[in-house]
């Protein structure tokens, strides 16, 4: 057994694929790293690589705060980017999502509210989120740019309305992350989270959802999405869901920097709360 120190946290570990981790957690930031510092520990460890070489956990304590919305009044949302039809309202210091389409147009009736502000490369998405009805789907959009480099609202990309395809196989590349999949009688029987990597449909990872239905919510889950160089986790109350880590060449090349945005998926009214994003 082999203990390494790096700054606050302490990582135990134990050859092979036996982890124990002790923890001093000074913040969000820290807490979120573990999910994904842990997994790749593992890995090096088993590759026989040398710890003391790998420095990622030491980001761990340098995580900035460069971008705070507390979703809770018209006026926060300003400048976002509605694309598709949305109804979209606001009480209790918090915003509600419901579509404005009937669910009989089908993707139609979906939408996407984009954040305007381009993100860096490596950083920390927090958001809360509670569901108020149980069929439909969330998603949430991160390093989202136009194809060869372009902003992700530059007037020569295909115009988007919120219908998938657009997203997936459009114009535009992006990691997307589905959790709350409640839409399709597949979805609901067999709770899963699902990050896909774009352009393209590419399901990178996939882990067990333990979101309840919106009977059994009494509260707002706190979601977190890491992503720091190639690798990315994604968490619901500090419990690691999926970590992946891309090596720039199966699903083509490593995302950078980007723009995050909510898709919801008719006909689910689901809230959202004191969004938050750190540079790492």
């Amino acid at each position: 057994m082999i203990i390494y120190r790096y700054n606050k946290v302490i990582v135990q570990c134990v050859y092979k694929d036996k982890i124990k981790k002790k923890v001093n957690v000074q913040n969000d930031g820290e807490l979120q790293w573990l999910s994904i510092l842990i997994p790749i520990i593992s890995t090096k460890k088993m590759a026989g690589m040398d710890m003391k070489d790998y420095n990622i956990a030491e980001a761990v304590t340098k995580e900035r705060l460069i971008y705070e919305n507390p979703l809770g009044q018209e006026k926060d949302i300003a400048e976002f980017v509605l694309e598709g039809q949305a109804d979209i309202s606001f009480e209790n210091n918090c915003m509600r999502l419901k579509n404005a389409e009937d669910t009989g147009l089908g993707q139609k009736s979906n939408y996407v509210l984009w954040c305007p502000q381009t993100f860096p490369e490596n950083l920390l998405i927090t958001w809360e989120f509670r569901p108020v009805t149980d069929v439909g789907l969330c998603i949430l959009f991160f390093a989202a740019e136009g194809k060869n480099g372009k902003d992700l609202f530059d007037t020569s990309l295909a115009k988007r309305a919120g219908e998938y395809s657009q997203y997936h196989s459009g114009d535009i590349n992006a990691f997307h992350i589905s959790y709350f999949r409640r839409k399709e009688p597949d979805e609901r029987k067999f709770h899963t989270c699902n990050l896909r990597k774009s352009y393209g449909f590419h399901l990178v990872a996939q882990g067990a959802d333990p979101l309840p239905s919106a009977a059994d919510a009494m509260d707002f889950y706190r979601i977190a999405v890491t992503k720091y160089q190639d690798r990315i986790s994604f968490s619901i109350q500090d419990l690691c869901i999926v970590s992946y880590m891309d090596d720039g060449i199966t699903y083509g090349d490593t995302l950078k920097k980007g723009k995050i945005g909510f898709r919801q998926l008719a006909p689910l009214t689901a809230e959202y709360r004191n969004l938050k994003v750190y540079e790492l």
